[in-house]
């Protein structure tokens, strides 16, 4: 799996020096060239650090380097206790973290605690950006603006935290679009990404390639839509997927996905209530596959939610069947707009 987010220690790490004991610590030679490759191909930041958080956060910023880190935990706790901390803010499983510290005692305290994390010693930082763990075959605009979608997406959690009404009412509050489109050729790169990187919100797990991706869409017997999100802080880039393999007789979800960013969104529904739709206004019965696994429960429950049924089980695959008993309609605080 691609690392989703390298996460840094400070003193000795990301720069030289111990910060209480020298203010002016510099940044290691790499460290700026590192963050700025990783950045630029859709790979987070963050920071843990036993530290004090007011002087590291003020020379981070006299570094220049602020901006680039999200969720920073800056404490005196244990350094897994913060990766796990900085996964659960940006919503990604800790095995998508990568852990660099100069400390022998720091990265065997958090592999013991957190296996799945990825750990490096300061002494690797140069090399990082050309280990497999870090490699993306395509560099999509949503990649590049991965750390400004998330950085759109703290404004909204402020604002949530502020909103005193109901949770229906702040929804309303962000005058969300929600676009449903096919899948044009040029939206191909950030589809394959999607079904490597999308895990939670995801029904079978399956994974496609630029080629296969293309063949699909222009296949007439599958409907390859791709969906979008905008609200009054911007634009979540472009989040979700739906390929269905079609029949004169049903209509098949192969593969149904959505970013784990937009979760409390609802939007998973929203996409298969508008196949729901599509489905009964073309005469065909409509099933869905799906692939438990030890993330994707929350799809299950998506599913369900919108009123499809288990119609059989083929090994592990669960197929599922709506009979278009239980209708639903999309939800008030949302727009969506079918192209």
């Amino acid at each position: 799996m691609t690392v989703k987010c390298v996460v840094w220690d400070l003193d000795n790490t990301l720069w030289d020096g111990v910060l209480l004991e020298d203010p002016t610590v510099r940044l290691r030679p790499d460290v700026p060239r590192v963050i700025e490759v990783l950045d630029e191909r859709g790979i987070l930041h963050s920071v843990a650090s036993r530290n004090d958080a007011g002087t590291a956060r003020a020379r981070l910023r006299e570094l220049g380097l602020d901006e680039y880190f999200l969720h920073p935990q800056i404490t005196w706790g244990s350094k897994s206790e913060s990766l796990k901390a900085i996964a659960a803010a940006l919503n990604i499983g800790v095995d998508a973290l990568a852990f660099v510290d100069d400390q022998p005692f720091e990265r065997d305290e958090v592999a013991f605690a957190l296996p799945e994390v990825r750990c490096f010693d300061a002494t690797e930082i140069s090399v990082l950006p050309d280990l497999p763990e870090f490699q993306v075959r395509d560099v999509t605009a949503d990649a590049r603006n991965r750390r400004l979608l998330y950085r759109a997406d703290e404004r909204r959690k402020q604002a949530e935290e502020r909103h005193s009404g109901t949770a229906d009412e702040f929804l309303a509050s962000l005058d969300m679009t929600f676009t449903i489109s096919p899948a044009r050729e040029e939206d191909l790169r950030r589809l394959e990404e999607l079904t490597v990187r999308t895990h939670q919100l995801n029904s079978t797990g399956y994974t496609y390639s630029y080629d296969e991706l293309d063949a699909l869409r222009t296949s007439p017997d599958h409907l390859l839509l791709i969906t979008e999100l905008t609200d009054r802080y911007g634009g979540y880039g472009k989040i979700g997927l739906a390929l269905v393999e079609r029949t004169s007789a049903e209509w098949t979800v192969k593969l149904l996905l959505m970013s784990c960013r937009v979760m409390s969104r609802g939007v998973g529904s929203v996409l298969l209530n508008h196949l729901v739709h599509e489905a009964r206004g073309a005469g065909v019965r409509l099933f869905a596959e799906f692939l438990p696994t030890d993330r994707n429960r929350a799809m299950y429950v998506t599913y369900k939610f919108s009123g499809f049924i288990e119609s059989r089980t083929e090994g592990d695959l669960v197929i599922l069947e709506h009979d278009f008993t239980n209708l639903q309609g999309f939800p008030p605080y949302m727009n969506v707009v079918s192209r």
